[in-house]
């Protein structure tokens, strides 16, 4: 099951950068042995500012085909990681790949959150969407680990 996480704008080099990186990385060698992976991330720009529509077009373009659309929304479900880790497990099995979509400043199109399966929210505050990408790829990373039955994930 591949995973990719689209976002809108360039994360430059920095500590998200590292911790995401490193996240992926981590969940890419635990996965393997359980299906899970390769993880990417694809940064998506709109240079001309055209706003939340154009943005929604190049995110869209972005998605790989067949992929399952999981946005990251304020208006999404709250759901802890053990039931994140079942989503996931969930998708693997059926052997559908897994994209999620983070917008920009002003979130996602609600064109493109309506082609999404599933939406989650990261509590009732609004997070950057560099913090997001972090927030999420650790939470990838725990998914793994839950799935894969080690301690790191405590309740």
């Amino acid at each position: 099951m591949k995973i990719t996480i689209c976002a809108v704008g360039r994360l430059r080099k920095g500590p998200e950068r590292e911790l995401i990186d490193d996240y992926l990385k981590r969940f890419e060698k635990s996965g393997r042995a359980f299906g899970l992976g390769p993880a990417s991330v694809v940064e998506v720009e709109d240079k001309k500012g055209l706003g939340q529509g154009a943005e929604a077009e190049l995110l869209a373009r972005a998605i790989p085909d067949g992929a399952v659309i999981v946005t990251l929304d304020e208006r999404g479900s709250l759901i802890s990681s053990p039931e994140f880790a079942k989503k996931l497990e969930g998708w693997r099995d059926g052997a559908r790949d897994v994209c999620f979509v983070i917008g920009g400043a002003d979130g996602i199109d609600p064109s493109l959150r309506e082609r999404a399966e599933f939406s989650i929210s990261f509590g009732k505050m609004v997070w950057p969407h560099m913090l997001a990408r972090v927030m999420l790829s650790e939470q990838i990373y725990r998914a793994g680990q839950i799935i894969a039955g080690t301690p790191y994930h405590r309740v």
